[in-house]
């Protein structure tokens, strides 16, 4: 885990970092699972996209779970708009692994997604997963669907996901968590 994850105490302190499209549910997700206040910096949303949500992550969301006493989780959100687009190779620094969150129930949310994970893709080769926040009802044709457009590997898990309930998201963890021991028993497996 070198300079990825750092000794902290007794434990272990791991970088997760959450990123997708605006509006996806990034925060909702961060607050969902931490254990701690979620550190925040949403705004007001002043322009067009204020009929979708009334907020939006200008630099970064940060929360924190403890999985047990070996190992810490420290996840960074970040913004989903581009002109913050700077922020992601910033948060993206020393990660372990990442989340990309789509809202499974907006096709413009996976649109968006290409270039967002083609960015992750350009600045860490870690271990991802693919969560779809709101999948209710989605089958296996959805998912071929997602796994075509963001072009990912059948190695790469897609989970569907509920941004809002405590399970769901500690599914999608456990899925990375999953796929970051994969990479480390064979660390040709990383995705590209």
């Amino acid at each position: 885990m070198t300079t990825r994850a750092r000794r902290r105490g007794t434990g272990t302190a791991v970088k997760i970092v959450v990123t997708g499209p605006f509006s996806a549910g990034k925060t909702t997700l961060i607050r969902t699972i931490s254990e701690i206040t979620v550190l925040s910096t949403e705004k007001d949303i002043t322009d067009g996209t204020r009929s979708r949500k009334s907020e939006t992550t200008v630099a970064m969301d940060f929360g924190r779970i403890t999985i047990d006493r070996d190992l810490v989780l420290y996840l960074f959100g970040t913004p989903g708009q581009d002109r913050f687009d700077f922020m992601w190779e910033i948060l993206g620094e020393g990660m372990l692994g990442y989340i990309v969150l789509v809202d499974a129930s907006r096709p413009d949310s996976l649109e968006e997604a290409v270039g967002i994970l083609s960015a992750f893709r350009r600045m860490a080769r870690v271990p991802f997963v693919v969560a779809l926040n709101r999948a209710e009802g989605l089958d296996e044709d959805d998912e071929a669907r997602v796994r075509a457009a963001l072009s990912l590997a059948p190695d790469v898990p897609v989970v569907p996901c509920d941004a809002l309930d405590r399970e769901s998201v500690k599914a999608v963890l456990l899925a990375l968590l999953y796929a970051v021991v994969d990479s480390l028993e064979s660390p040709a497996a990383v995705q590209a």
